[in-house]
């Protein structure tokens, strides 16, 4: 009963408490509350999730589930800007098919890159499926084509296609989270035969927690070649959101790994035997130059130190505090992570630290391969969060505890 009552209360409340809404029910005969406050709790997801969706007001949002299963605008803007560069050269009429479309927000982001190509939704649940046809329409994508059905089926019937997508549910029967690709639905590698004769590529979502090292061994092995040409690992505002493989019939000799993170962009090839060897600075802190790197969550997903170190002659300070210096003054501006300037470099003995820390009433604390989680380092220092100075307690290559002291770079 979306009636004009019922849209006028959406817009009225929609910046209110939910909660508090749904109790006030009974008030509110002639409105759909049930419906009302779905489109109210799903707006103020898409606020935060989708901005430039929740600047329609004629979007229709779905359950609460899927809301909190859909990609981001951030991320689907990224995955779009991927299906761009792979279809340039492609001429495959239905150029993109996305066999999991759920609420379609990676769908309407890759379509719109790839336009006027022509891209396939694919989605079973006929609710959904319906509201994202709408949705599809109110933001003006005009190349697409709706399908309600089985992702799997319609693989089946499928010719041919220049990118499948596909976006596996990461729940199993209990509702329960799931993060190996064989426990995901579908399973892609059951999938890989019929996937890889039918379209050139093949991008695949993967949740963040999942280890991309086996993943892309996994999918090699099953498939007997290299078959993962490019991994993406995605990250808004330092913290990791998505796993994107990116599968390829004719895969190039070097696997090529993506961190992103914002802007920050960070590419290199690696071996496919995914082998790394830091070796970390063993000549002292008095080596060090002026500046501390610490990588973004991107970086430290990927697990991409050796390289990193290699591409900006940076020196791991242990090989397991993941935190960088150089031997020289040269500030690496484009580092894809924090940049701070060292202040000083205590190690744990009280009256080291007493001059270190002097004047310091509160600082932001950070951990790295170190024996004190930050909230016991900050008790035991004395110290209240913020500011404008950084700590971290850390490692060094010779087991001694340190704590640098420093300012943003």
């Amino acid at each position: 009963m979306n009636n004009d009552a019922t849209l006028a209360f959406v817009r009225q409340h929609r910046t209110d408490d939910v909660r508090r809404l749904a109790l006030e029910a009974s008030r509110h005969s002639e409105v759909d509350m049930a419906w009302a406050l779905n489109q109210i709790a799903g707006w103020q997801a898409a606020r935060e999730k989708i901005p430039s969706w929740a600047a329609c007001d004629a979007i229709i949002y779905p359950p609460h589930i899927n809301m909190e299963q859909c990609s981001s605008e951030a991320t689907a803007r990224y995955k779009g800007n991927i299906a761009k560069r792979l279809l340039t050269d492609q001429a495959d009429q239905k150029a993109h098919v996305d066999l999991t479309g759920g609420f379609g927000v990676d769908f309407s982001f890759m379509a719109e890159a790839i336009a006027p190509k022509t891209a396939f939704y694919v989605e079973q649940n006929v609710q959904l499926s319906a509201i994202s046809s709408e949705n599809f329409k109110t933001l003006g994508l005009s190349n697409f084509t709706a399908v309600t059905g089985d992702g799997i089926d319609f693989l089946r019937r499928l010719d041919h296609a220049g990118l499948i997508y596909l976006d596996p549910a990461r729940r199993d029967e209990h509702g329960g989270k799931t993060y190996a690709i064989s426990d995901c639905t579908p399973d892609v590698l059951l999938l890989l035969d019929e996937l890889t004769k039918k379209a050139h590529f093949i991008v695949i979502k993967l949740s963040p927690m999942l280890d991309w090292h086996k993943a892309v061994n996994e999918i090699n092995a099953k498939a007997g070649r290299s078959l993962v040409s490019e991994v993406h690992v995605l990250s808004v505002r330092n913290e990791c959101k998505e796993l994107l493989l990116v599968l390829s019939t004719h895969a190039a000799a070097h696997l090529t790994i993506i961190c992103a993170n914002d802007d920050q962009i960070f590419r290199v090839q690696v071996n496919n035997k995914l082998t790394y060897s830091p070796t970390p600075s063993s000549s002292g802190t008095a080596s060090w130059g002026p500046y501390l790197y610490e990588p973004n969550a991107s970086v430290m997903k990927a697990g991409i130190f050796d390289e990193i170190a290699d591409f900006y002659h940076l020196l791991p300070i242990s090989v397991s505090s993941h935190l960088f210096v150089a031997t020289d003054s040269k500030l690496r501006t484009d580092f894809p992570g924090r940049k701070f300037q060292i202040s000083a470099i205590s190690s744990m003995n009280r009256h080291e630290l007493k001059t270190t820390l002097e004047g310091l009433k509160k600082a932001n604390i950070t951990v790295r391969n170190f024996p004190l989680s930050a909230s016991d380092l900050r008790k035991r220092l004395k110290l209240s969060d913020g500011g404008d100075d950084y700590l971290f307690g850390t490692t060094l290559a010779d087991g001694r505890h340190v704590i640098i002291r420093c300012k943003k770079a």
